[in-house]
């Protein structure tokens, strides 16, 4: 297993328990398991959803969670296969099978990765811009997907009660509609902050996933 997506993931989960009062030990250590396992992706998948279906105080995490899957698949997993593996029929049939999963996150994810190997700051406008081309012809389903977030850029350089008080304003879109959050949030504050969690606690409607999102991101990006 990635050990940055392992750190994250742990993370994540510790903060959703504690603002929600459970305890996440069991699924933490199911999770990791499954992650690190030398297994076929789809098979990997399988016993990813028999750990949400076994804790259902933990399923709002599942999709989010699924993108963390993939990313370990391509940092980790995918080095144990043949070279062209992503250009190959199998991994084309299980894109296909799994084309409605995970979230916007995945492309964030994979943003920091670039970001880590370019040796540049994480940062909004970069993001839309030079990673997601959303001002390219070409690439207006990206434009319309994350319009939220172009039409809104100015909050990442606000404050946590402004992102959450605004996103409970803003009619959003069902990509960003929980994403909004975590994604302004980090790019305000790309390191983690404790504070930025509490503030997050203290202001979202959503207060549970929006810190396990937030914290799996802004450690993902710390531990890469």
């Amino acid at each position: 297993m990635n050990s940055s997506v392992e750190q994250a993931l742990i993370a994540s989960l510790d903060k959703f328990a504690a603002a929600k009062e459970i305890d996440s030990i069991a699924i933490e250590q199911r999770l990791v398991e499954v992650f690190g396992k030398d297994m076929n992706f789809l098979e990997k998948v399988e016993e990813f959803d028999e750990v949400f279906d076994e804790q259902p105080a933990f399923d709002e995490l599942r999709e989010v969670y699924f993108d963390l899957l993939m990313i370990n698949f391509f940092t980790n997993d995918v080095n144990k296969l043949e070279e062209d593996y992503l250009d190959s029929k199998e991994w084309a049939d299980i894109e296909e099978e799994t084309i409605d999963r995970g979230t916007e996150l995945l492309n964030l994810l994979l943003y920091i990765n670039e970001c880590h190997d370019e040796e540049i700051k994480p940062g909004l406008e970069d993001f839309l811009k030079e990673f997601l081309l959303v001002e390219e012809d070409e690439f207006q389903d990206e434009f319309h997907i994350y319009e939220d977030l172009i039409s809104n850029q100015q909050l990442a350089e606000s404050s946590v009660e402004d992102i959450c008080s605004n996103a409970d304003l803003l009619e959003l879109s069902e990509e960003m509609e929980e994403l909004f959050v975590p994604f302004m949030t980090f790019f305000l504050q790309p390191n983690t902050s404790e504070g930025v969690q509490l503030e997050l606690v203290k202001f979202s409607n959503n207060s549970s996933f929006d810190v396990a999102v937030y914290t799996l991101i802004a450690n993902f990006n710390k531990n890469r």
